[in-house]
């Protein structure tokens, strides 16, 4: 049987995995899934670091090596997160070189409390990309008002960006001009653009799980059968129509004329990346996010779960640009039954953005904890 998980591939999207351990980079589980499953690249957040340092012994005889040179929690979660994330990055050295620098990329992002500071942002985007030094490593910058201004500088310096928690069609629009813009002051100075990497990730399930409890709230102040039909219809459909309405977009964009002058220079598009497409709600189908949003130049970045659930019984075919009639008539019918969606897409950025920074302390306390416990039992002997 043919891998639905490289048929997606060849459907034009690329399957990154939103995880990352030590111990899959050194036992050959990244490797087999590049080679076997197709996989392209790589993203990285705070939970998940958190996650895979917190627990087990995997990063034991890092932290150890660390707390004896003097460092704080701190400078141990950069320390071991770059080391992990050149390590990814040397691995998917084989997928930048055969796509001629297309695809093959990890990700990391700079600190979440910098999501509302534009200099800050940039100061360590700049310092995180000299520390890891590989040319197919993305920095994620949020694309919140603030981070938008870093995002274009950043690319206009040749620093490939990851642009996170987007959640809105007006947010994805902005980061996708500065996109092009930052290619424009480029190629203007006579500087390469053929080599400039960046994806956009457009969250999916957080919308639904949001709008689907509005919806729940209104449905018990609703009586009549007619009406609850209306809004029970509209359950689980505001994020993937969100997203093929961004997908349009991305169309229009760089299919149009501004952007041919780039392209005909080399530049290649700034892909949609399907963030946040595992299913929170267990009554849905667990690849729905995944099965509805597939197509070219795009990329899905999958748990891994989702991955493996795809690789299991996933449906490869072309379906992002599809139903846009439907997803622009849902938009309009959750307008109608009284869902403002900016409210909903400027509270899922705001608790994006504290989610991640939670994250941060969270490992942050985990590896004081992890640092206490080594020093207790003798690790600075």
């Amino acid at each position: 049987m043919a891998n639905r998980l490289t048929a997606l591939q060849e459907q034009g999207q690329g399957v990154w995995l939103d995880y990352i351990r030590r111990n899959m980079l050194q036992s050959g589980e990244l490797r087999g899934l590049i080679e076997n499953d197709g996989l392209r690249g790589m993203t990285a957040n705070p939970t998940i670091f958190q996650q895979a340092i917190a627990a087990g012994n995997d990063y034991d005889e890092s932290v150890s090596r660390l707390i004896r040179a003097g460092a704080d929690p701190i400078d141990i979660y950069e320390a071991v997160a770059v080391e992990d994330i050149q390590a990814a990055a040397d691995q998917f050295t084989p997928v930048y070189e055969s796509t001629n620098g297309a695809d093959g990329y990890v990700s990391l992002e700079v600190a979440p409390s910098l999501a509302r500071n534009t200099e800050g942002t940039i100061d360590e985007a700049r310092r995180l990309w000299k520390m890891v030094g590989r040319p197919n490593l993305m920095i994620k910058v949020p694309g919140t008002k603030e981070g938008v201004p870093a995002i274009k500088l950043l690319l206009s310096e040749g620093i490939n960006v990851n642009v996170t928690l987007l959640f809105s069609l007006e947010a994805y629009e902005t980061v996708a001009w500065a996109y092009v813009e930052a290619l424009e002051e480029r190629a203007a100075k006579g500087e390469p653009v053929d080599r400039i990497a960046s994806v956009a990730s457009f969250f999916v399930s957080r919308i639904d799980t949001l709008v689907d409890s509005l919806l729940d709230a209104k449905l018990a102040n609703i009586p009549s059968p007619s009406g609850r039909d209306t809004i029970e219809r509209l359950k689980g459909k505001a994020a993937i129509a969100n997203a093929k309405l961004a997908y349009e977009s991305f169309g229009k964009i760089f299919g149009g004329d501004r952007f041919a002058a780039l392209k005909a220079k080399g530049a290649r598009v700034q892909r949609p990346l399907w963030a946040s497409t595992s299913v929170k709600n267990p009554a849905y189908s667990d690849l729905m996010y995944v099965e509805a949003l597939v197509g070219p130049d795009t990329v899905d970045t999958m748990p891994r779960d989702t991955l493996e659930a795809f690789r299991d019984h996933g449906t490869a075919a072309r379906t992002v640009d599809q139903g846009l009639d439907d997803a622009r008539q849902t938009m309009k019918t959750l307008a109608e039954v009284g869902i403002d969606f900016k409210k909903v897409t400027d509270q899922v950025e705001t608790e994006g953005v504290e989610k991640f920074v939670a994250s941060f302390d969270d490992l942050v306390a985990g590896i004081e904890s992890k640092r206490a416990a080594l020093v207790a039992s003798g690790t600075r002997a």
